[in-house]
């Protein structure tokens, strides 16, 4: 089992985006920004100023994972649209994806990393855990399914 994360280029646009909406669907409905994000990758999250990172499992897509620009507020970037396939769960893809997105921002200069998710996805608020992620005091969501924020302080 080989695992590599890579950037995202054009060519795992469709995975990307299927990466995400099966859990998006298993667990809630898509909702609006889902749609934002994942329909125009390019534009909406890497030509604002973020990134997306692909986890390639003996080269296939396995998980994706962006990282946002955060527009106002108080932090600088947003972990967001972490998805793993079914068949790379508990292989390490979703660690080494948010130990990659990590590196990245700081390697942008951000000093702080929000995410938004909901707890009855357990295993990925116990590798947000692990990753150094603290839950914080909610501020407004354009999510209906969001239960919990977490912040992520960058020693960079």
């Amino acid at each position: 089992m080989k695992v590599e994360v890579v950037p995202y280029t054009p060519a795992y646009r469709k995975a990307f985006k299927s990466l995400n909406e099966w859990w998006v669907e298993k667990y809630f409905r898509m909702e609006a920004m889902d749609h934002y994000y994942l329909d125009h990758p390019q534009e909406n999250i890497i030509d604002p100023g973020g990134y997306i990172a692909i986890a390639l499992l003996n080269g296939e897509p396995a998980g994706a994972c962006a990282l946002v620009k955060m527009k106002s507020g108080p932090y600088d970037y947003e972990l967001a649209k972490m998805g793993v396939s079914p068949q790379a769960h508990g292989k390490g893809v979703g660690f080494l994806l948010g130990q990659h997105i990590i590196a990245k921002a700081k390697e942008l200069g951000a000093t702080t990393i929000f995410l938004e998710s909901n707890t009855i996805l357990e295993p990925a608020i116990r590798l947000y855990r692990k990753l150094g992620f603290q839950e914080i005091e909610a501020i407004e969501t354009p999510y209906d399914r969001c239960n919990i924020q977490m912040l992520l302080p960058l020693d960079c």
